[in-house]
């Protein structure tokens, strides 16, 4: 990432960077601009030549402090790996104030299984303005989306975390691992009122005809709820 790019970054709103070469020390230094960066609101990187490294995006996530990225609405990362170590930096990024006003977070083909969407659905949990997930081509399944819309009861004492999707419009988990038991999973968290604003939502391939017939009631009955 050159002197130009550095440039563009601090004077552009919107930033769509395919396949520029970036590595994992571009990314780096991306996540230091981070806090200087007041007018971004939309940054998108596609890189599928896979300069960025296995590490990459971890890097980018570990360096955004507090406040970093404050105007960004919309962050796509396509074609780099971000896995457990990218998904879990992201995370620790997210709840320490990074991104403070993220809509929409779209992470396609990233490798991230059950265990990368457990330790990012917490913080995701926690924002309560995401309006958009976009999640396909992800070796996820039906554990990971457990940990997403139905984790287990904080313990005695602690109290429910603040946030909780409720303003989650679009869900795509399209080309997962999920099956008949995470369509389920779906199917009572739409009827408990667990996503309210949901209104698209992804198809899963590796679920059965009737789990994802199922699944398109259960939205049918909640888009009725909310009609006047």
């Amino acid at each position: 990432m050159g002197m130009r790019d550095c440039k563009e970054l601090r004077e552009a709103w919107k930033v769509q960077w395919e396949d520029k070469g970036l590595s994992g020390a571009d990314l780096a230094t991306l996540a230091k601009l981070g806090s200087v960066l007041p007018a971004l609101d939309w940054l998108d990187l596609a890189e599928r030549s896979g300069s960025a490294g296995l590490g990459g995006v971890a890097r980018l996530a570990k360096g955004l402090v507090a406040g970093a990225l404050p105007a960004v609405t919309c962050l796509f990362i396509g074609g780099m790996h971000v896995g457990y170590a990218g998904a879990s930096a992201l995370a620790a990024a997210l709840d320490r104030g990074a991104l403070p006003r993220l809509q929409r977070l779209c992470l396609p083909n990233a490798g991230i299984g059950d265990a990368a969407l457990v330790a990012l659905a917490p913080a995701l949990r926690r924002r309560p303005a995401l309006e958009a997930l976009s999640l396909p081509d992800n070796p996820l399944g039906d554990e990971g989306l457990a940990a997403l819309l139905a984790p287990p009861p904080p313990a005695a004492g602690t109290p429910r975390p603040a946030g909780g999707l409720k303003k989650l419009e679009e869900l795509d988990l399209s080309f997962t691992q999920v099956s008949d038991t995470g369509c389920a999973t779906l199917v009572a968290a739409l009827d408990s009122g667990t996503l309210p604003a949901l209104e698209e939502l992804g198809v899963f391939a590796h679920a059965s005809p009737e789990a994802r017939a199922a699944v398109s009631e259960a939205m049918v009955r909640s888009k009725r709820r909310k009609q006047p």
